[in-house]
């Protein structure tokens, strides 16, 4: 499948066609939409953990500098995770592997990247990592909910040939002829949007540090588990997909983790929030205490 092959899209079972561009034209240079659709998930992923950073104990200065940090790691894991399975392509011009403008990463090396990202950033910062994370996968939820829409306009992602009633239509300017294909990058969409529903909520209950993101573990590796078995495009190990593998190790591991911290005593104070609303308390009572100088 080339994707550069496909002009109009359509969703027939709702009555729907379009044929968006793929990029802006400023001049010489193209802002691809893919692009911009990313950065909007970033940001409203920033904007969103900033909003509920006090609820996990942490200030909007931890929310930003953790941007800084993670979104490199991110992207070169991303990058490293979809040339480790397609090196064939590399082999013989291996600078290309730095040319990412032209395409080719993994949105589960990317996860990987930013879990990696995070580690480092709480052990400089000296944060506890289970909270941080319990927050920065809620925000990814956000930016891979959205992300997923950037598949939409480069026409890819999408899944095998079907005659469902969810089934999209791509035009395909060579053959002249439509193509219907499952809509993947939009089941994977909506299933982060349920799952960031879903945890946001429970996320306000959360008895320990690190259940919300046992929680996205459980929740992601089982959609994209299922859904990764529709697409045509997987990276492959041997005879195996590697995502859906991944999606399924992990989905099973998290589960069994929450499975086994329900039947635990989880003592409230021990949550990273209220340890750091105890800390402040006792300073604030210090600084009380403190004679007032003459």
């Amino acid at each position: 499948m080339n994707p550069s092959n496909y002009s109009a899209i359509s969703f027939p079972s709702l009555g729907i066609e379009v044929n968006p561009g793929r990029g802006l034209a400023l001049g010489s240079m193209t802002i691809h939409y893919y692009g911009l659709v990313i950065a909007a998930g970033l940001m409203l992923a920033a904007l969103y953990a900033c909003k509920r950073s006090k609820e996990f104990g942490l200030k909007d200065d931890d929310i930003v500098d953790g941007v800084l940090w993670v979104t490199p790691f991110a992207i070169v894991c991303a990058r490293v995770y979809y040339v480790a399975f397609t090196w064939e392509a590399y082999a013989e011009n291996p600078i290309s592997i730095l040319y990412i403008w032209e395409g080719g990463i993994a949105i589960y090396g990317g996860v990987l990247g930013a879990i990696l990202g995070v580690t480092v950033f709480c052990r400089v910062k000296k944060l506890k990592l289970a909270t941080v994370l319990d927050l920065v996968l809620l925000g990814f939820l956000i930016g891979q909910s959205i992300g997923r829409w950037g598949n939409f306009f480069n026409r890819e992602a999408f899944g095998a040939p079907t005659d469902s009633f969810f089934r999209m239509g791509l035009y395909n300017d060579t053959t002249g002829i439509w193509e219907y294909y499952h809509p993947t990058f939009l089941y994977e969409s909506v299933w982060n949007l349920a799952g960031l529903v879903l945890l946001h909520f429970l996320s306000k209950k959360r008895q320990y540090d690190g259940q919300v993101a046992l929680g996205y573990a459980a929740w992601y590796g089982l959609g994209r588990s299922l859904i990764e078995g529709l697409r045509m495009d997987s990276l492959y190990w041997g005879p195996f997909r590697v995502s859906q593998v991944l999606a399924a190790l992990s989905c099973v591991a998290a589960a069994a983790v929450l499975v086994w911290q329900s039947f635990r005593p989880h003592d409230p104070a021990k949550l990273y929030v209220n340890q750091v609303a105890a800390m402040q308390k006792e300073k604030a009572e210090t600084e009380k205490d403190k004679p007032e100088k003459a």
